[in-house]
């Protein structure tokens, strides 16, 4: 049996406006095994991508805990948990957030950079062939289409062989050919490398595409299927 890879407890989130406290998500539990995909599904203001951030160690949660491997990241530091996303994450956005003065080959190279890792031009130029852009590596974004642009951010994700990849609203700046092409691009590489993939979108139809499905609907989890 496939061991946990994240386990989110009991994990809630208020925030205070000039209306007083507003709950954004409450009470949420689940986890995911690892090599599993996961669709998070949601209507805009549900609270998907606050969860998503929680789960990343990039917000941090008013109660509950969230584990990796086993590991709760809320009792790291806020340097162990940058250390920890660079060695163990990989993101891809909607609107790709790329480095504009850096082209798809040193994009793709700076996550290896910034944890040293040696030979990363090349690790950088196998991936990006991998994904169809061999002829694209000193091209800056802003010359590349939405469909470049997210190749060039899923080659990023992976090229640090992530345990876990976290993608939200991956597809939704681009139109449905290419979010389709996207879509199996990201899951053929996930399936690939054995990355455990939780995936935040409003599409039931990439949803469907994942092993299993969760809905929050005004901050609660209201099914697992």
């Amino acid at each position: 049996m496939s061991e946990t890879m994240i386990s989110v407890s009991h994990v809630s989130k208020v925030v205070s406006d000039v209306s007083g406290p507003l709950a954004i998500l409450r009470d949420i539990d689940f986890s995911v095994k690892a090599g599993e995909s996961v669709a998070i599904l949601g209507a805009s203001g549900s609270g998907k991508s606050t969860l998503l951030s929680i789960m990343a160690g990039l917000d941090t949660p008013s109660e509950g805990t969230v584990s990796l491997a086993g590991q709760p990241i809320f009792d790291m530091t806020e340097d162990q948990r940058a250390a920890w996303r660079g060695q163990k994450l990989g993101f891809v956005f909607q609107n790709f957030q790329l480095m504009g003065h850096l082209s798809a080959l040193e994009n793709v190279m700076l996550p290896l950079e910034l944890a040293g890792t040696r030979n990363a031009a090349q690790l950088s130029k196998d991936i990006l062939s991998q994904v169809g852009l061999a002829e694209r590596l000193r091209h800056f974004p802003k010359v590349l289409s939405g469909g470049e642009q997210q190749r060039v951010a899923l080659a990023r994700a992976f090229v640090v062989q992530p345990q876990l990849l976290l993608a939200d609203e991956p597809t939704g700046s681009l139109d449905a050919q290419t979010g389709e092409s996207i879509m199996n691009l990201m899951l053929s590489m996930n399936h690939a490398r054995g990355t455990t993939l939780i995936l935040v979108t409003h599409d039931q139809k990439l949803a469907s595409r994942c092993d299993r499905t969760l809905t929050l609907q005004a901050g609660q989890l209201i099914s697992q299927r």
